[in-house]
């Protein structure tokens, strides 16, 4: 399901995976399943971040992946999983929680403003790889 959210990158989903279960992540503190009649459709994993945009906090509780499988789009379980990540950053003390999507992921932009999400902001992010040469 990481592949299908992320198409577009390596697949280095299972070492992330195994150093979660590992207690050895640093991009996953926690996450949750949506499952149907035994079988897994979705996913949201969550992180705590030193920054995030539009917030004052000094760490902010963040929504690092979600992801409903096509079929069970629509039904509830994306908005179940978001409950849940919410409880969990109340849970820890926290009053926010913030999140990305890519800038032209329409659908995501529109869920995460009908579940109460502000955009804070639009950015294009660069990164140059520096050698030591």
């Amino acid at each position: 399901m990481r592949t299908a959210l992320w198409p577009d990158t390596d697949d280095e989903h299972r070492a992330e995976i195994a150093a979660y279960f590992a207690n050895d992540s640093t991009d996953i503190e926690k996450t949750y399943l949506a499952e149907v009649d035994g079988e897994i459709i979705g996913f949201i994993e969550l992180n705590i971040r030193n920054f995030a945009e539009g917030s004052r906090q000094s760490t902010v509780p963040y929504v690092e992946a979600w992801y409903i499988t096509p079929a069970h789009q629509g039904n509830g379980y994306g908005r179940q999983l978001m409950h849940q990540a919410e409880a969990w950053a109340r849970s820890l003390g926290f009053n926010e929680l913030a999140s990305d999507t890519e800038i032209d992921n329409t659908r995501s932009i529109a869920m995460h403003k009908h579940l109460g999400f502000s955009e804070t902001e639009r950015v294009v992010c660069f990164l140059k790889k520096l050698n030591d040469a």
